[in-house]
């Protein structure tokens, strides 16, 4: 008879024991998700200018929902006043992101690629254009998240 307690005693145990892994490993993935740094919000970034002029600051809104990704980027145009450009195909899984956009110059349609991690409060990005001759052009830069 205490051979069979101690036995059904052990298989209790090892079943807690499970739950309790899972349950710790769950929340644990949980909390992993939770801080996973924010891409929402505001980030700005230095992009040089052409022939070593002056560079021009960039802004960037972006909103995550979910997968998605939505907003716009937001730069000096030749008079000054700001020229939004909204991103399209945008796209958030963990700290990685991509996105595109898309402007009418003189009636070409050019389509710029970004690609990025998002750490604190750093954007890395890889953006890529296209270039003179029809090879692509491909600048590294880091934005900062904007103060509030």
């Amino acid at each position: 008879m205490k051979s069979n307690i101690r036995i059904h005693s052990r298989r209790l145990t090892v079943k807690m024991t499970k739950k309790l892994l899972f349950g710790t490993t769950l929340l644990l993935v949980l909390a992993f998700a939770a801080v996973a740094a924010d891409v929402s919000g505001k980030w700005v970034y230095e992009q040089a200018g052409r022939g070593n002029g002056t560079p021009t600051i960039v802004t960037l809104t972006l909103k995550a929902e979910g997968g998605k990704l939505m907003g716009n980027i937001s730069r000096p145009g030749r008079d000054g006043a700001a020229v939004e450009t909204p991103i399209t195909e945008g796209t958030i899984s963990g700290d990685n992101f991509a996105f595109k956009t898309s402007q009418d110059t003189g009636g070409n349609n050019v389509v710029t690629s970004y690609l990025g991690t998002v750490s604190s409060d750093e954007l890395r990005l890889k953006i890529t254009r296209p270039g003179r001759g029809g090879d692509p052009a491909t600048t590294e830069v880091v934005a900062k998240r904007a103060a509030s």
